[in-house]
């Protein structure tokens, strides 16, 4: 920071910063306004900010400082607005803080303070020291729970997890992935939760914890998947969501025991849209999902489709439209500019979804083993739209509708030339996930009122 000779303002307000004030500020020689203010900031404020000509407004306040405010330079002009909630600030009277207290008196004092907060201080952390040994003891695994930052309340420790999933015991395994596992757990309150565990063997994992936390940070969306705790410390890392009781879409469309009908896939894909759209549109700040497929939709009691899994995704600046990432998504959804030059945008996502769509209509995986000698999936549909799509229609919908097969299949044409146009090679040619939305809940209209029609 101290290089930044030229900059003029600086504003850390409200950022949860921890620790002292760095006395390399104080060689920002052109800073004008500095705002600190709302932070865990502790020690003193550097005297060499008296330097800092320029400076004409500066704002400490609602941090953790201590010892004596700077009377020269610019501290001559501040007010107390620029102090306050420091309680154990001193200095001038004006600054509505205590006097500083100087020679024997301040050292007695001091050491006072010491004798008066340290004691009491040093009691606590042997006795819960002691507790935390006595615990290794009994369960020969130690751990810390350290709840990420996600304003959520709840906190479950590793010993409830243990518990509730008897020990991470297989029978609770609901699936793993690239950077850990699934289990489903039931808390001493008997909710039953899912939870994500990460590998930490592998490098990436934890980075993968790290951009997850961050990114359903301040995400609230019906279709996102909501993360209740989390469970941290150096050799164990966890999330704690929300438990979908019909597990995931992958498991729906390639089962033999499970049936989607087409209401339920537009339902669904409408869900995920809804999602998507949330997330480049409305989101407090643009977030690109990277990994949209089958695994990462899960579905709820009453089928209502969450999107999950936000490892890899990216979350963007006010002014970004795109960046570049050298983390490889899943293969067969990624768009073309993402698998070559590992450019990630909104339109990235796009493509994906659009390949998930065909997905749900054909009950073919882009990764299909008669995928092969340049065909792919989308070329596949594409050959066969408008007029052909009977050939690559999931037979499943077929059985099951034997009786309405002409009526559904122009509705399913039309899901099909959607797919195809968030399918498009260039990214800025790609439909806007609100387009998208609005042109599904088109689809569905028509076929609600087709099959309102027909059964009248």
């Amino acid at each position: 920071m101290g290089d930044l000779q030229t900059l003029q303002t600086l504003s850390f307000a409200q950022n949860q910063l921890q620790g002292p004030i760095p006395e390399s500020l104080s060689s920002m020689i052109s800073i004008e306004s500095m705002d600190l203010s709302h932070n865990y900031l502790s020690g003193v404020i550097p005297k060499s900010f008296e330097s800092l000509l320029h400076l004409k407004y500066i704002n400490l306040s609602y941090n953790l400082l201590y010892g004596e405010i700077p009377n020269g330079g610019p501290f001559t002009n501040f007010t107390a607005e620029s102090f306050m909630m420091n309680k154990d600030l001193c200095g001038k009277s004006q600054l509505h803080v205590q006097p500083c207290r100087k020679g024997n008196k301040h050292v007695s004092n001091k050491a006072m303070l010491i004798i008066k907060f340290l004691l009491p201080i040093t009691v606590v952390i042997s006795i819960v020291l002691g507790i935390v040994f006595l615990k290794r003891d009994d369960d020969n695994y130690s751990t810390t729970n350290n709840l990420v930052n996600l304003d959520i309340p709840t906190r479950i420790s590793y010993f409830e997890l243990l518990q509730g999933t008897n020990g991470f015991d297989e029978s609770n395994l609901l699936g793993s992935g690239s950077f850990g596992s699934v289990y489903k757990a039931t808390l001493s309150n008997e909710e039953i939760v899912a939870v994500k565990v990460f590998n930490l063997d592998k490098e990436e994992a934890s980075k993968s914890f790290d951009i997850e936390c961050a990114a359903m940070r301040n995400l609230r969306h019906r279709n996102l998947i909501k993360i209740i705790s989390s469970c941290s410390n150096d050799h164990f890392k966890s999330l704690i969501m929300e438990f979908m009781e019909n597990g995931s879409l992958d498991k729906w469309l390639y089962s033999h025991n499970y049936y989607l009908d087409v209401m339920q896939r537009l339902n669904i894909m409408i869900d995920v849209a809804l999602a998507l759209e949330y997330l480049h549109h409305d989101s407090p700040t643009l977030v690109v999902h990277c990994d949209v497929k089958p695994s990462n939709v899960l579905l709820d009691k009453d089928m209502v489709a969450h999107l999950s899994d936000f490892g890899i995704s990216k979350l963007f600046s006010e002014r970004q439209l795109e960046i570049y990432t050298e983390t490889l998504a899943t293969i067969g959804y990624m768009a073309p500019e993402y698998g070559l030059n590992g450019v990630v945008s909104a339109k990235g996502d796009v493509f994906s979804y659009g390949i998930l769509l065909m997905e749900m209509f054909t009950r073919k995986k882009p990764t299909d083993e008669m995928f092969v000698q340049g065909l792919r999936l989308k070329d596949w549909v594409s050959k066969s739209t408008p007029h052909s799509i009977i050939n690559i229609i999931d037979t499943n919908l077929l059985l099951h509708e034997i009786q309405n097969t002409n009526n559904i299949l122009p509705h399913i044409s039309l899901v099909f030339e959607l797919a195809l146009n968030c399918c498009i090679d260039l990214p800025e040619a790609r439909c806007a996930m609100t387009d998208v939305v609005v042109s599904l809940k088109n689809i569905k209209a028509l076929f609600m009122e087709h099959v309102k029609n027909t059964t009248s």
